[in-house]
């Protein structure tokens, strides 16, 4: 079973999902009602959504909703959401730490401010029992890759000490500056995991935007199982178009799921995979992913 699994093509595994939703549309109401209870998924990703997958739905419908997927986590939730999300038994998997994709955390001026950030937002994370907060390195703006870096360490080296008081990690996302955030200094990994050897600390470490890295410089597979050391959490999208894990786009998920799980078994993961993308079909879209992923 597995061996044939592995062994699918990219083409057949789209087509086998489409025709489950379909054979699972053409059973009518009774079907629609058993999709509202999880499915048993095989586990091995722990997977989640960002809260703006579908930020117009209310907390409590949007709990339901992806709990009935199979989701295990929300990134990006607002405080607001939080009490939701322990009620309906899921996690906040990432939520605010300090910074912005504009201005972040190279910005030496409002290092300050983004210390009170790190101590407020890592104490409401940890109050909850949340474990991962996001940090921002911000744009260039005329400052060179290597005086940015050296901006960002001194502030990270204070956060890292309040994110170990609170059992909490801090992870920096990596986002592409070609497409969606042009002069945005954390853009590729090597960068990334330098800073995370500078700062020297395991309560620092990325976010690996599956996406924004395949825009930037491709080759998923081998870069995270390189890098994962210094990797914390991973986000997920369709490319182009930050779409459905579908046909359309260029990335072979069930690929590149099988190696994080493996690097998972192997011990040398233990976060999670959260969907970050603009859904084509809503609910459905959110579904198919979901079964995609779970290798």
């Amino acid at each position: 079973m597995h061996t044939a699994v592995k062994g699918i093509s990219r083409r057949a595994s789209f087509r086998l999902l489409g025709a489950a939703a379909a054979a699972a549309a053409a059973f009518g109401p009774a079907a629609a009602s058993a999709q509202t209870v999880a499915p048993k998924l095989k586990g091995r990703i722990r997977q989640c959504c960002t809260r703006g997958t579908f930020g117009k739905m209310p907390a409590d419908e949007f709990c339901r909703t992806v709990k009935a997927l199979g989701i295990v986590g929300v990134d990006l939730a607002g405080k607001g959401d939080w009490p939701a999300l322990k009620e309906h038994g899921l996690v906040a998997s990432m939520v605010a730490g300090a910074g912005s994709i504009k201005d972040g955390l190279n910005n030496k001026a409002r290092h300050a401010e983004f210390l009170q950030q790190f101590r407020d937002n890592i104490a409401a994370a940890a109050q909850f029992g949340w474990k991962n907060v996001i940090a921002l390195a911000g744009d260039r703006q005329g400052v060179s890759d290597s005086d940015g870096m050296a901006n960002c360490v001194p502030v990270l080296k204070e956060a890292v000490k309040i994110a170990a008081d609170h059992d909490v990690t801090i992870c920096m996302e990596l986002l592409n500056s070609k497409v969606n955030h042009a002069g945005y200094m954390c853009d590729k990994t090597a960068w990334g995991v330098e800073l995370c050897r500078r700062v020297g600390s395991p309560r620092f470490r990325l976010l690996y935007d599956i996406y924004h890295m395949q825009i930037m410089e491709g080759d998923v597979i081998r870069t995270l199982t390189d890098n994962i050391a210094h990797i914390a959490h991973f986000h997920t999208a369709g490319n182009p178009g930050r779409k459905d894990l579908d046909e359309d786009q260029e990335l072979f998920y069930p690929a590149i799921m099988r190696a994080i799980a493996k690097l998972t078994e192997e011990g040398k993961f233990s976060g999670y995979v959260a969907h970050e993308f603009s859904p084509k079909n809503g609910v459905d879209s959110l579904r198919r992913a979901v079964q995609l992923c779970d290798v």
